[in-house]
């Protein structure tokens, strides 16, 4: 795997303005595949709600007198109409309410998150734009011309700010199906993974790898 990763930082005309390198914490980080998958299973169950349930025969609303007398019926044995058994009923062993929150440590999250960061940088899919780009025109044929500009207009887009959304950029990619909007703080492998072009704003991207700096 290559030593330094260099991605291009562009500006609002679609040109390139500068190149960065990847801090080689980033660029040299050990592949680790088994963690990336684990790192994606914790996030997949961890979106799970958990809130499907069934009613017992102890919460269903009916009567609790026998429905007919034991003997003489040639009927079978039964008690209150709110049994399994019966129409309108409690279930049996049905889905009760239940947590799946899964954790990784600290460090394991950062290090699935770098691997993921690493692998879309070795194959050239994350791009920085300059951070004019927040002062674009909040149209959607505008920021769509800009994306033609990068031939970017049918690739799926991960675009990552830093603390709020610039608000012309949530107004110019609002009909853009293909675009999604994240910040760094909620910045994950899953979502990196299943985009195929990462843009970072540049202020994001300059708190992310300062964010990992300080980490390490």
């Amino acid at each position: 795997m290559s030593k330094e990763l260099i991605i291009p930082v562009y500006d609002q005309t679609g040109e390139i303005k500068k190149n960065l390198a990847l801090a080689s914490n980033i660029a040299q980080i050990k592949p680790n595949e088994r963690l990336l998958a684990q790192a994606i299973y914790v996030y997949q169950t961890n979106k799970r709600q958990g809130t499907v349930a069934t009613r017992t025969r102890s919460q269903v609303r009916g009567s609790t007198r026998k429905i007919y007398r034991q003997k003489g019926t040639g009927r079978a044995r039964h008690g209150d109409i709110k049994a399994p058994i019966f129409v309108g009923g409690g279930v049996a062993h049905g889905p009760q309410p239940k947590n799946y929150i899964l954790k990784l440590n600290k460090k394991q999250r950062r290090k699935a998150l770098l691997y993921a960061l690493n692998l879309k940088a070795a194959a050239k899919s994350i791009l920085v734009l300059d951070s004019e780009i927040s002062h674009i025109s909040p149209k959607t044929k505008v920021f769509l011309a800009f994306l033609k500009k990068l031939r970017l207009e049918d690739k799926k887009i991960l675009l990552v700010f830093k603390d709020k959304a610039p608000q012309n950029l949530v107004y110019a990619t609002a009909n853009l199906s293909q675009v999604d909007l994240i910040s760094t703080h909620s910045l994950n492998p899953y979502e990196l993974l299943r985009h195929e072009a990462i843009l970072f704003l540049e202020e994001a991207l300059t708190v992310f790898l300062g964010s990992d700096k300080n980490e390490n």
